[in-house]
């Protein structure tokens, strides 16, 4: 099932993407709001897409229909979704069990939340952001890589349960990590906080 949502004279989109098991692979490049193919074998796993625009802001949300989704066993069920790159959005992104693939390091982000259960995820952020965002990751069981950007300042906070942290490019300092271009008072920052039940989390700075 393909979807696309136009673009449109919003100021800014509020993203949310719920899934209770599969794949999501996300992306920026698109000509429109969002282009999506959405892979299923379970008729009534049909993803239900809405989009409304309120004024200046604009909501868009993708979710799976609620039910049991506790595995997928034989069946197929991903979500290829790609986003604009000029439009500025603050994502909220939810994913029981599974592995969630995003490439934002194009995208005009103002904040991302990502609540993750069991399973992989792997969030590369490397881009040259035009302004500074935050982003919060809550575990869950599962394993994190993250790709980091070079050309702005980076700050990593990682707390509360989690299983083994390293960083490639970053330095340590207490409980956070930090790149050169933070050190040196970058004029864009990506903050990042994570913390949860999460297994292990892999920085990549470099």
């Amino acid at each position: 099932m393909k979807r696309t949502i136009e673009l449109d004279k919003t100021a800014s989109v509020r993203v949310q993407i719920k899934m209770g098991a599969g794949t999501v692979n996300l992306r920026g490049g698109s000509a429109n709001l969002m282009d999506a193919d959405f892979k299923y074998n379970v008729p009534g796993w049909k993803p239900v897409v809405k989009y409304e625009a309120t004024g200046d802001r604009g909501d868009l949300s993708i979710s799976q229909p609620s039910g049991e989704h506790s595995g997928l066993g034989n069946h197929e069920y991903t979500w290829d979704i790609q986003l604009n790159d000029e439009k500025p959005l603050s994502m909220n992104m939810e994913f029981g069990a599974g592995e969630c693939n995003m490439k934002a390091g194009s995208l005009s982000l103002e904040n991302l939340d990502v609540n993750m259960g069991v399973g992989k995820m792997v969030l590369d952020l490397r881009g040259t952001p035009k302004k500074d965002y935050t982003v919060r990751m809550r575990g869950g069981v599962g394993e994190a890589t993250v790709y980091v950007p070079t050309t702005v300042g980076v700050v990593a906070n990682a707390s509360g349960g989690l299983g083994a942290v390293d960083a490639k490019g970053l330095q340590k300092q207490g409980d956070r990590y930090v790149n050169d271009a933070y050190e040196k008072n970058a004029k864009v920052s990506v903050r990042l906080d994570i913390s949860g039940g999460i297994g292990a989390i892999h920085l990549i700075g470099e």
